[in-house]
């Protein structure tokens, strides 16, 4: 077995508790491999995250960000989320139970398979384009938003006009990122145990309420009135297109697997307040 370790960059707790959690899988021969910017913490030989992807369980220490970033890189591989942040939406593991849950899912490898859950991912795709999958949200919107930017927008869902008119852009999110960029959009919050892709016009002129659609819904967006608009995915990768353009969002594979035991969601909502 191998297990890929990210830690969130420039932390010191997490790069230690790397190194913890690497001598003991070390000592249960276990292989692993550790993420570039740890491992140069740590003096080791270190692994792109991107290459993630070839290991049979990856750890990820930090916030939720820390988990999105390594979810990036994992693909199908399970991943578990070891919380060093505030909220932990993603990341339901203790630092100081961390290194006892990894090797329970080692022994759970060892027998029977680990046992995982499965969250969606978003793709945009235009004119032959693909974004990179989402875990939370992907964004349209215009090249700058706020008073003279935005963009002039149709939004359908699976061919049928939902709504248009004039917005900083369109947001459309999983359930898990529900609770994210969504929210701040004034999104709903939509537990995780609820199938359905959201959908939110962000700053809006008039505009519709969000909406929750079918989890296998095709949700188009159709761009004009600007020079340019910008598609984001997860806050991360980012893609200009030229206007008009029609951007299409939808569920893609492979879905992110979670690892380990699932966080409390009320709990975390409650550490937003």
């Amino acid at each position: 077995m191998e297990v890929g370790i990210v830690a969130q960059k420039g932390n010191n707790r997490a790069a230690f508790l790397a190194e913890d959690l690497r001598d003991r899988l070390r000592e249960a021969e276990v292989r692993v491999a550790v993420d570039e910017a740890t491992a140069d913490t740590l003096d080791l030989d270190g692994t792109p995250v991107a290459a993630m992807d070839g290991v049979d369980l990856v750890v990820s220490i930090g916030g939720d960000g820390t988990f999105l970033f390594a979810a990036r890189g994992a693909g199908g591989v399970p991943i578990l989320g070891v919380n060093l942040g505030e909220v932990g939406f993603l990341n339901a593991v203790a630092p100081e139970e961390a290194v006892d849950t990894v090797l329970a899912e080692v022994d759970a490898f060892r027998d029977d398979g680990i046992r995982v859950r499965e969250a969606p991912r978003l793709a945009a795709s235009c004119d032959g384009w693909r974004s990179e999958p989402a875990a939370n949200e992907v964004v349209v919107q215009g090249g700058r938003r706020g008073r003279g930017g935005g963009i002039g927008y149709e939004v359908r869902v699976d061919g049928s006009l939902y709504s248009s008119g004039h917005a900083d852009g369109v947001l459309v999110a999983t359930p898990t990122g529900s609770t994210a960029y969504n929210l701040s959009e004034g999104g709903p919050l939509v537990h995780p145990s609820v199938d359905g892709l959201v959908v939110t016009e962000m700053c809006a002129e008039g505009g519709m309420p969000p909406l929750l659609a079918d989890p296998d819904a095709a949700v188009s967006v159709t761009l004009t009135d600007a020079d340019e608009a910008v598609v984001i995915t997860d806050g991360r990768g980012q893609r200009t297109l030229d206007v008009p353009a029609e951007v299409t969002v939808a569920a893609t594979e492979p879905p992110v697997r979670i690892a380990g035991p699932s966080s409390d969601f009320f709990e975390a909502l409650g550490k937003l307040q």
